[in-house]
């Protein structure tokens, strides 16, 4: 009877077949050692540190167009035959005119100057103060007449010098005549010339009453005192 294949390879084992399978595992580890014995010989050997250099991989950068510059184009006068045009002369500015007459409002004499801003002493307030006008001897009743061209501007009855006629002059020069009668001759706004009556001598200014009859006569420009001395003619 015919023994089965698995009892044949045990009895094989057993006997010599044991001993063929050795040999050859045998040849089969000689073999790989030799082959990587051989291998290791022709790798030479690496001294000291392993230095590794990796290159980065190169990075290709596309540049932005650049618009190219066109220089702007420079107009080329055209030539002319226009004469040139001078500037127009600036305008001067307008200059303040005043009255270039003037006479005087009485005719008689100066009892007390213009002081110029120096105290004087006053006979009548017993005080030293500053007389900014001139008291001109004239009897009560003489008329009183308007120095030169102008308007009046004022017409008041002030406690010391009584009443008083205000006349504007342009340039900001006025002349006021004081102590004159109650009703004078002209009211606010009245044009008047030169030598034209504006009024009389009266006793109204009792702040300069212990002096002779006269006429207070003063001047000023814009605002501050002048002397009258300054604008009137010399008496004839």
């Amino acid at each position: 009877m015919k023994q089965p294949f698995k009892e044949r390879i045990g009895d094989f084992m057993a006997g010599k077949g044991f001993y063929i399978v050795l040999l050859l595992c045998v040849a089969a580890i000689g073999i790989s050692g030799y082959y990587l014995y051989t291998t290791f010989q022709n790798v030479a050997p690496v001294s000291g540190p392993v230095s590794v250099t990796v290159t980065p991989p190169a990075v290709t950068q596309t540049a932005a167009p650049v618009k190219p510059t066109v220089p702007a184009a420079t107009a080329t006068p055209r030539p002319t035959n226009a004469q040139p045009v001078a500037s127009a002369a600036p305008t001067p500015a307008p200059t303040r005119q005043a009255a270039d007459f003037f006479t005087w409002p009485v005719k008689g004499e100066v009892l007390s100057a213009y002081s110029g801003g120096a105290l004087v002493y006053s006979e009548t307030m017993g005080d030293w103060r500053t007389h900014d006008g001139l008291d001109i001897a004239a009897e009560t009743g003489i008329n009183v007449l308007a120095a030169a061209d102008g308007t009046v501007v004022d017409v008041v009855n002030d406690a010391l010098l009584g009443t008083v006629v205000t006349i504007d002059h342009g340039a900001g020069l006025t002349s006021s005549y004081a102590g004159l009668t109650e009703t004078p001759s002209v009211e606010t706004g009245d044009t008047v010339s030169a030598g034209q009556v504006i009024g009389m001598v009266g006793d109204t200014a009792v702040g300069e009453s212990a002096l002779a009859s006269h006429l207070h006569f003063s001047m000023a420009v814009d605002g501050v005192a002048v002397d009258p001395m300054d604008y009137l003619p010399d008496q004839a």
